[in-house]
């Protein structure tokens, strides 16, 4: 009982002008704060509308997304930028928002500014997120798809097959499906009839 007193003695000494816990209350206050904000930063950035605000993506692999299955289906489950390309545990996604600082910063200095340009590196940055998505295991396409949750049933014929064969070889979806919600680029240094 007397080590409570003391800490509650120690909690309250003033530290010179005001009391240490007061100085620590306040700090904990201030450290909710910044931690509300910056999460609210966080999933501000994990929208469609922020995704699309700069005319390099409005203009170009939004209007494809719009096409794709993952926009508009018969089921009415909609997947947005953020759903593919941001991780939700805390730790990857935050390491893919710094990661992101760096596409910014193409903007900024122009590397993609035009449709021209970035078209001219959309192969480098479409491998680069195949890359991820092969190394990760297709985390983000998991989030929602599951060889579990599959009904080989439903399936075509050709798609149950595949599935299956995938499924048991532990293959990740990107493997096959590269161009599902954005035109496939094609490479820059392959020949014709490739």
């Amino acid at each position: 009982m007397r080590w409570i007193k003391k800490l509650w003695h120690w909690f309250w000494t003033p530290a010179h002008t005001v009391a240490l816990g007061l100085v620590m209350i306040a700090g904990f206050v201030a450290g909710i704060i910044f931690w509300g904000g910056f999460h609210t930063a966080m999933e501000a950035t994990n929208t469609l509308g922020f995704c699309i605000s700069c005319h390099e993506m409005r203009d170009t692999v939004y209007q494809e997304y719009k096409e794709s299955s993952h926009y508009k289906n018969a089921s009415g489950v909609r997947a947005v930028c953020s759903d593919c390309h941001v991780p939700h545990a805390w730790g990857p996604k935050l390491v893919r928002k710094v990661q992101a600082t760096g596409e910014l910063w193409a903007k900024v200095t122009g590397k993609i500014d035009t449709p021209e340009k970035f078209e001219a590196h959309r192969w480098e940055m479409a491998n680069r997120v195949w890359a991820t998505m092969q190394q990760n295991d297709s985390r983000e396409c998991r989030n929602c798809h599951s060889f579990e949750a599959m009904d080989f049933h439903v399936q075509g014929r050709r798609a149950a097959e595949k599935m299956q064969v995938a499924m048991t070889e532990g293959e990740t979806c990107i493997s096959c499906h590269k161009g599902i919600a954005h035109r496939k680029p094609v490479d820059p240094d392959a020949e014709i009839g490739d």
